[in-house]
């Protein structure tokens, strides 16, 4: 395998081993390719992710050919193609289970009010590879003879676990903003660390990625969350400033400490937060009820943001306390303001957003013995996120008092455990009441609307208090209830 840069030979025996399921179509392609008169290269993720030994999830090619060339060389070898972007120089093509994309040779130009590039194709793969973002994604391989390319020192980074640019910080982050978050997710999800000159760049251009739409802004923050570690990426944005242009109520968790410390720093508290609910994923193929099963967004959504109402509801009590009365509450509403910015869709705002509401409920009911309609109610109110919210709760104590952590876990193990025997007796997961909407009308003698709309909601509170009755208790207490009403016509 020649190489323009020789990598050691740990790291060259690891991606060659990496490569190896791939490589006869990888020479099959360079091959094709090259009969026609032009060159291929395999670059960017896939190759830094075979020095890592990890799997990579893409097979990105780049290459002399025109958009109509590739189109034209890929017919035949193919099963499909499709144009990912023609005015970008990408074609998409699919062999078996293989699914490869090809780019043109670029050599943008950049709008210093847009991260939208300028397109102008290249004409050779050393000036396509310094557009790249970081130089452990400038690294190719010529294919088919499997020639290693690295002009910017990107191996040397790789084994330092180093980001740095292929060109200045400055003129890469100016030509995509977007490229600080990027470098962000990186730390979360490879474990490599900003070098100082790009930190410094990204706390100075922080300001930039208001350019960037909020749906490519929120795409980035989702692969960061559904990291290894996002944690580390978290820590960076806030670091950097960029939380402040995009996730503000993450950096304002940072509150001051009292001279006494009587309050936990609710921003270190959120992280472990979002730690702790990751170690209690459950593995990706469980599908069991209230099994969460790995990576989950929402579950992770919510245990970063769930203290977000504290800063607004912070009071300082006679006596020296701290105080956030309700702060789930504007958690809440703050939690659903910030994912409708970032474009999160509609049923993830929802979910997490409910969970930022509930995440104190368990605490509300003190430490004594449960009631079953104070059961109902948890699961009720918690409704498809009751899995998730088990995770968040038993997340959100973080306390290093040994005996007060294993008392407030031993309750909630009791609370499942009810939760459990209870769905053995009722159907705990759909609990409506014993007579639907058209019944109570027909009883009542009223037409839908407000007033029916009451008495459905007395009927679910009578069935979430005292469990099944029966339909012929439910028509006695509606009847009873119905009595008690001031004359209000049918609604």
């Amino acid at each position: 395998m020649p190489t323009s840069t020789t990598p050691d030979g740990a790291l060259l025996l690891r991606a060659l081993q990496q490569l190896r399921p791939v490589l006869p179509l990888l020479t099959e392609l360079g091959e094709r390719f090259a009969a026609a008169g032009h060159e291929l290269a395999l670059v960017g993720g896939p190759v830094r992710d075979a020095f890592l030994g990890r799997p990579s999830p893409d097979l990105d090619f780049t290459t002399s050919a025109t958009p109509d060339q590739i189109e034209e060389l890929l017919t035949g070898w193919a099963d499909t193609t499709w144009d990912m972007g023609r005015a970008f120089g990408t074609i998409g093509a699919r062999r078996g289970q293989d699914v490869v994309e090809i780019t043109t040779y670029r050599a943008d130009a950049y709008d210093a009010d847009s991260r939208k590039p300028i397109v102008a194709f290249g004409d050779n793969l050393e000036d396509d590879l310094i557009r790249r973002d970081f130089t452990v994604n400038a690294m190719a391989l010529r294919l088919p003879d499997l020639v290693f390319v690295d002009p910017h020192g990107g191996l040397e980074d790789l084994a330092d676990r180093t980001l740095r640019t292929p060109t200045t910080p400055e003129v890469s982050f100016g030509d995509d903003p977007l490229r600080m978050m990027r470098a962000a997710r990186f730390v979360a999800q490879l474990g490599f660390a900003p070098a100082p000159e790009v930190l410094t760049a990204m706390s100075g251009m922080a300001s930039r990625l208001s350019i960037v739409s909020a749906e490519r802004v929120r795409d980035e923050l989702v692969k960061l969350i559904m990291a290894n570690d996002p944690r580390g990426g978290l820590e960076v944005l806030v670091q950097t400033g960029l939380a402040e242009q995009m996730l503000p109520e993450l950096p304002a968790l940072q509150l001051e400490v009292d001279e006494h410390h009587r309050h936990k720093d609710v921003y270190e508290h959120s992280l472990t937060v979002l730690d702790q609910a990751i170690a209690l994923e459950d593995p990706p193929e469980a599908h069991g009820e209230d099994e969460v099963p790995g990576p989950d967004l929402v579950l992770r959504l919510a245990a970063l943001l769930h203290d977000i109402g504290k800063p607004a509801t912070r009071r300082f009590e006679p006596g020296g306390g701290v105080s956030f009365h309700h702060h789930e509450l504007v958690g809440a509403r703050m939690t659903r303001t910030r994912l409708k910015a970032l474009r999160f869709d509609k049923d993830t705002i929802k979910a997490v957003t409910r969970l930022v509401e509930l995440h104190l409920r368990f605490h509300g009911y003190g430490t004594g013995e449960w009631t079953d309609s104070a059961v109902r109610r948890y699961v009720t109110d918690a409704g498809p996120v009751l899995g998730r919210l088990h995770k968040l709760t038993r997340s959100d104590c973080t306390t290093r008092n040994r005996r007060k952590a294993a008392r407030l876990a031993a309750s909630y193990d009791d609370l499942e455990r009810r939760i459990d025997r209870l769905r053995a007796q009722e159907e705990l997961d759909a609990v409506r009441p014993e007579l639907d909407g058209n019944q109570i009308g027909q009883i009542l003698g009223i037409s839908p609307g407000p007033v029916l709309g009451r008495a459905y909601k007395h009927l679910l509170s009578v069935r979430l208090d005292q469990g099944p009755i029966g339909q012929d208790a439910a028509r006695a207490e509606l009847l009873e209830w119905w009595a008690r009403q001031p004359e209000s016509g049918d609604g």
